[in-house]
Formats: C-alpha cells, structure tokens, sequence
C-alpha cells in the first residue's frame, strides 16, 4: 500500500509534537464578511493593527501573503490543561495566570517545529519551496482555516474546538507554494443549545455570533490592553493577572475530553500557574525581565503586569495585603500606581 505525501506530513507533524494537522486551500477564507462586520462595529479595542487596510486584504485573501500559495497547513500545539491549576480556596493572595502561558513562549517553542517541517516536505519534494511559516503572528484568520481543514469547528467562546481533544491549542500555519490534498472541512456545529461559556464569562464578552467584544474580554484587559483596566470591569477579573480561561474550563468538550498533558516546553515553570501576588507587586524592572525572559507574560510588559496584580489584590479584599500595597503605590510609573490606590480603596471598602 503507497504512503502518500500528506500522510507522511501528518506523521512528522504529529513526531514533532502537533497534537492537531490539517491540510486546506488558499482560497479566501469563508467567514472573512463576518470578520469585516466586527471590525466595523469596533469590536477590536485598541488593537488597531487588526483594522489596517494591508492586514485586513491579506486576511482576506492568503495568496496576497504568498502569491505562489497553493496549500496551507494548518498545526496545533497541545497546551496543559487549566485543570491543573490549584484550586482557589483559602489563597485569596495567589493570582492566576491562562494555562498557555504557565511555561516557555510559544512564538519560541513552535518557529523551529514549523521550519523543521518545512525542511522535511522539501526534502520529499526533491526541491525547495516557498513558503510563510505564521504562529497567530501573521494576518490570517486562523479558526477560520482550521476549521476548513477539518481540525474542528468555532464555538460559541470563539476558540477552536477539536471533537476528540477540545480546544486546548496554539495554532500555527505553514504556507506552501505546492499542491496538496486538502482534508475535509469539519462543518458539523457541535456546540447545540449549550451557552454555558457566554454565561460563564464575567465580563459578558461572548457575543450571540460567536464573536467578542474584545474591550470586556479579560484576556485582553490583561494583556492586548495598554492603558487603564476600566474602572466597571476591575472586580470582574477577580484575580486574573494574565489571559482567562474561564470560557474554556466551562465548555464539555473540554471537560469530557482534553488531556491534561501539554507540549513539554509549555509545562509549567517556578512560581507559576498560581503566583503570590504580594511577591510580583515587589517586582523590579530587572526581577521582571530576568522572570520572565522566555515567558509570554513578557508581552504585558511591567507596568501592564503590576497594574493586573493590583487590581487582583483590590479584588482579594485581604487587609493583611494593605502594606504591600502602600509601598508599592510610591513605584514612578503612573498606571500601576493608579491601579494600587484603587486596590487599596477596594479593600477598606469591603472591611
């Protein structure tokens, strides 16, 4: 029996520790109008990047990102499950951070794996190939092509949802000027009458379209988000200080049927998932870049960070925590320090 070219793609894709491989066209993807009507209603915050007129034809079309495209596939990488955190009771001072982020950077851990496979399908093709490796880093609609080539479909949280494994997954993509056997699309919704992520949300982000607002979303008041955390939405994050998993923990997909394991370089390291929030208030620039060098945590920057744990700490509503805070309230920087009276305010209000 002949092993075609795209089985032995999959094989080394699954060797190099893709839990998730698919193969789809370059063709537009479908939902791009529902991506331009969200745009449209500002549902991007401040994230403007997503809103520029050469991301938002590129996202339209994948040929205008590699004209010779004629095959893209599409990769997860497995994550560890948020189960695995420790539970909340009687840690009112530990903060939580989105299981993705417990361990190495994944714009780290996955660029080698992609270029790996590229070198391996070149070396099948007898030739080099052109091709743009994208680990949400480019301007494509990922779900979207995901689920096209049959690894799931988009749920009504927004994530990606896989019927064997859920939705714990880092998406990636390789595009390839070479012809190859596109998988099925997955077009079976699975999600029926269940709403328990939208009524699980906090902040109320999840839309009846399967979209977000993303200016409520916790995520990206922890992370995207640059400038104050409105002021409405502080006892809604609870003690979120990077990422929310809230909408996935809900979902029975993943509760009947993630794993708990995750890609070994995304297991968790020192001090995370579940950080002292005391401890990382005290945070020096220095402590702060040496921590987290590697960490997707880097992405809030400082002074992002300080301000999450802040407003965790106001949320806590432990007194034990005023000193902490008092001292910190003297940092230079203007936003942490807002976050910190406000923490502080919090907590005497609620003696």
């Amino acid at each position: 029996m002949t092993t075609t070219l795209e089985s032995k793609i999959k094989d080394e894709a699954h060797r190099l520790g893709f839990e998730l491989v698919g193969l789809t066209t370059a063709d537009p993807p479908p939902h791009y109008p529902a991506y331009e009507r969200w745009l449209g209603m500002g549902r991007q915050a401040s994230m403007d990047y997503l809103s520029e007129d050469r991301a938002r034809v590129r996202r339209a079309n994948p040929k205008l990102i590699l004209p010779e495209c004629q095959s893209i596939i599409v990769l997860g990488l497995r994550y560890p499950n948020p189960m695995l955190a420790e539970k909340d009771e009687g840690q009112n001072q530990r903060g939580r951070v989105a299981a993705y982020a417990w361990g190495t950077d994944y714009h780290l851990v996955m660029p080698p794996k992609l270029q790996a496979l590229v070198h391996f399908v070149e070396a099948q093709a007898g030739r080099p190939i052109p091709n743009r490796q994208y680990t949400d880093t480019g301007p494509l609609l990922e779900r979207d092509l995901a689920m096209r080539a049959g690894l799931g479909w988009i749920g009504k949280n927004t994530c990606l949802i896989n019927p064997q494994h859920g939705s714990y997954f880092l998406l990636a993509e390789i595009l390839l000027a070479f012809p190859l056997e596109p998988d099925m699309p997955l077009k079976a919704d699975r999600c029926g009458s269940c709403a328990r992520c939208i009524d699980a949300c906090p902040t109320k982000c999840i839309l009846p379209d399967r979209t977000l607002d993303a200016g409520r979303c916790i995520s990206y008041l922890t992370i995207e988000n640059k400038a104050e955390t409105p002021e409405d939405l502080r006892p809604q994050i609870n003690n979120w200080i990077f990422g929310c998993d809230i909408c996935q923990t809900i979902c029975p997909w993943n509760i009947r049927f993630a794993s708990k394991e995750g890609d070994p370089s995304l297991v968790p390291n020192s001090g995370v998932p579940r950080p002292d929030l005391v401890t990382e208030l005290a945070l020096t620039p220095q402590d702060f870049n040496k921590r987290f060098k590697d960490s997707p945590i880097k992405r809030a920057k400082r002074k992002g960070y300080l301000r999450n744990v802040a407003v965790a700490l106001g949320n806590s509503g432990d007194e034990t925590t005023l000193a902490a805070l008092e001292k910190a309230g003297q940092d230079a920087d203007p936003l942490i320090a807002e976050h910190i009276q406000w923490a502080k305010e919090r907590i005497k209000k609620q003696r």
